[in-house]
């Protein structure tokens, strides 16, 4: 039986206990958490925060060892996610450079890093820190010290070589995450004649794709916390109805997400603790679903007749991902139907293709071929999943020329989504799919079925 608000109204309580009455969005409250379904074959969730330091330096030792076999004599790295996977320093990244150097030989690790990260850096795992004031940096300029001089502009890149130099790797190999630029080998030639810059952006991906235990039990936790939250959106749409908007669903979801996340998670201001969480909870109703990257701000009153999608990102120590669920406000169509169908249909494809030695060009072409066995090939718009990592987008890819083979431990979004615009709706799933040895894990424990997503108001 498909709910409707008016049994919603009768079954339901009349607010969450022990939130503020003032906080009208939180009063959302119902049936739909006692409707959510685990998967008996989840993994405990983790009950800490965040990946432990012990698992950044075992990670980066792997990252040395297999760039030891490239002969390379040390690991720069300047990408930020790289650097927090690797090291464990959660960091934000502007125009100001930040490298660190991992020497193959020895569990030393030194940093190249802008001042004001200066306190997070000397705080975490650092053997040394040399930092430049600010971008632009005026030579010996460093007004914390009481240095205040209008110098020559330093170049950075160069500034940094020189410190490689220092540290005895003016002849060695050295592997780097990021390709040179023309005019950054033209200063290595320059500074360190006899060193060599080997690219080792694959090394440093190949390992990051295939998760972790550790990385899997945090993802866990995110996804229990994230199913609560789709539980909850979905009873304040139940309850508030057409009185809502699709912007009040939104920020509902997302203040509810947020103090039912922290509630669990240390925080004390200082650094190290509460790092890594990503908190956004989205929704768009009516003609702005069908389109899979709208430009528009949402806010819109829900409407009966409309697709709706609740969707977003939680994260945890950097672990977690994307979780989506596509709603029919009653009535549909038999249309409307059909492509709902197909698109819980893929989505469940995709989770029994997602097994170990499969390939993901298989994957997408077995999505693809179901959805234009069904006539939908004018509302296909884009690969049925991507890798899902620390920055979000990452290889490999759910998409037919992507001939990689899954690996157990890997995880990919869940978005067979079909669209259409001329008839002003779509609907896009996700979650995180963990590829297993025999089907894919979703970790959302959020149903697939009419009784979730087909709502009455």
């Amino acid at each position: 039986m498909l709910p409707s608000r008016r049994s919603f109204f009768r079954t339901s309580l009349l607010g969450l206990a022990g939130l503020s009455a003032t906080r009208h969005f939180q009063q959302a409250s119902g049936q739909s958490r006692s409707l959510l379904q685990a998967d008996p074959l989840h993994p405990a969730a983790a009950q800490f925060d965040r990946l432990p330091l012990q698992w950044h330096k075992r990670q980066a030792k792997t990252l040395r060892e297999k760039c030891g076999e490239k002969d390379c004599a040390a690991v720069l790295l300047r990408d930020r996610w790289n650097i927090i996977y690797y090291t464990g320093l959660f960091h934000t990244t502007t125009e100001r450079p930040f490298w660190v150097l991992l020497p193959i030989s020895e569990e030393a690790i030194f940093w190249y890093s802008p001042g004001l990260d200066r306190d997070l850096v000397d705080s975490w795992w650092s053997t040394d820190n040399e930092y430049y004031f600010d971008y632009l940096h005026s030579r010996k300029a460093y007004p914390n010290r009481g240095k205040v001089e209008q110098g020559e502009t330093l170049d950075l890149w160069e500034w940094m070589l020189r410190g490689l130099k220092e540290r005895g790797f003016a002849n060695q190999v050295i592997g780097v995450d990021k390709e040179l630029s023309s005019q950054q080998r033209r200063a290595a030639q320059t500074l360190l004649p006899h060193a060599a810059f080997r690219d080792i952006s694959q090394i440093c991906i190949d390992i990051r794709m295939v998760k972790t235990d550790e990385e899997i039990a945090l993802t866990q936790r995110a996804y229990d916390y994230f199913s609560k939250v789709h539980a909850f959106a979905r009873d304040y749409i139940l309850q508030h109805g057409t009185d809502a908007t699709d912007f009040d669903v939104s920020h509902a979801a997302t203040e509810y997400a947020t103090d039912l996340i922290l509630a669990d998670i240390q925080h004390d201001g200082k650094p190290h603790s509460a790092v890594g969480i990503d908190i956004g909870i989205g929704c768009r109703t009516g003609a702005g679903t069908a389109y899979p990257h709208p430009n528009q701000f949402f806010y819109k009153k829900i409407e009966r007749g409309d697709a709706l999608q609740v969707a977003g990102v939680i994260k945890i120590g950097g672990c977690g991902g994307e979780c989506y669920r596509y709603y029919q406000i009653l009535p549909s169509t038999a249309r409307r139907d059909q492509v709902w169908q197909t698109v819980t249909d893929t989505a469940l494809l995709l989770r029994e293709q997602c097994y170990h030695g499969n390939t993901c060009s298989q994957v997408a072409y077995e999505i693809h071929k179901l959805q234009v066995e069904r006539g939908m090939e004018r509302l296909i718009y884009h690969r049925p999943g991507h890798g899902e990592g620390m920055e979000g987008h990452q290889p490999p890819w759910l998409a037919l020329g992507d001939y990689t083979m899954l690996r157990k431990g890997m995880t990919f979004s869940v978005e067979p989504g079909l669209y259409d615009p001329e008839n002003g709706f779509g609907y896009n799933p996700s979650d995180n799919c963990l590829v297993w040895d025999k089907r894919g894990i979703f970790q959302s424990s959020v149903p697939w079925t009419k009784q979730w997503m087909y709502l009455k108001l």
